[in-house]
């Protein structure tokens, strides 16, 4: 290769160099001004902190109340171990009232049936029209044709002939019957030698009430104190049965100290 040669090659050489220089300039002014950039922004925000006017940043605690979601939701301080407790104690208080509420509604009926029962028995109570009258108080039958037309002298044969108890349940059974049929007096088939002398009152006389309280004593005695009566007063109770417990009530009375006013 001559000189000549030499020389054209590294003219070439050259001009390739320039020309790749030429292309790579733009890039490289490029990345210098980014550079540059961010050494301005960086050293402004450092003359800005610096600044003592600036408020700066500021870290501040506050207390505030957790709400029940956020508790339920941190595993670990979950309280459920005791709500089965809870409902259970719950659950044992409402019982408990509702159980209160109901023996004191039983209380009530059963005094309400109490003074009920009471006042009737006081005050007689009106048995309705149609109602079925009983045909049996106890075990006594008080049916009008169990028994005989002329209960007192009746009675009075059963008891000279020795039959002592069978005369007595005959008076009985016949002065019910009377004050069932006769003279309307609520006696019920639960109802006690007690209750029939207290709805008796009611409805009788005075001599009548007392004739009737004297045949009650006498039955009494022998069903219930194992003792009997004298036979002069069983045979006074049946002389006497028809006129004060007669099988149709008389309209009135007459009251003794009528009769003795009449007679003066």
């Amino acid at each position: 290769m001559d000189s000549v040669d030499i020389r054209r090659l590294r003219i070439a050489v050259t001009v390739l160099a320039v020309w790749a220089a030429s292309l790579m300039l733009p890039a490289i002014s490029i990345a210098a001004e980014t550079v540059l950039a961010r050494e301005q922004v960086r050293a402004a925000a450092d003359k800005v902190r610096a600044d003592p006017n600036m408020p700066g940043t500021k870290t501040e605690k506050k207390l505030r109340f957790k709400e029940r979601d956020e508790e339920e939701e941190e595993p670990g301080k979950k309280t459920d171990s005791l709500d089965w407790l809870r409902d259970f104690v719950r659950a044992v208080a409402e019982g408990a009232r509702w159980l209160i509420w109901g023996l004191a509604a039983l209380a009530l009926a059963w005094l309400a049936v109490r003074l009920h029962r009471w006042i009737r028995v006081r005050a007689g109570g009106a048995r309705p029209g149609k109602a079925q009258l009983p045909s049996h108080v106890g075990s006594l039958d008080i049916r009008p044709e169990s028994l005989p037309d002329d209960i007192g002298n009746a009675a009075a044969g059963l008891w000279q002939r020795g039959q002592h108890r069978p005369a007595l349940s005959l008076l009985y059974r016949g002065a019910l019957s009377r004050l069932v049929h006769a003279h309307a007096v609520p006696v019920r088939a639960a109802s006690t030698e007690g209750e029939c002398v207290a709805l008796a009152a009611t409805r009788l006389s005075p001599h009548a009430q007392a004739f009737f309280v004297r045949l009650v004593d006498a039955w009494q005695l022998a069903a219930y104190g194992g003792r009997l009566p004298s036979t002069a007063q069983v045979l006074a109770v049946c002389g006497e049965f028809d006129l004060h417990l007669p099988a149709r009530p008389a309209a009135a009375e007459p009251d003794d100290s009528r009769m003795k006013g009449a007679a003066a």
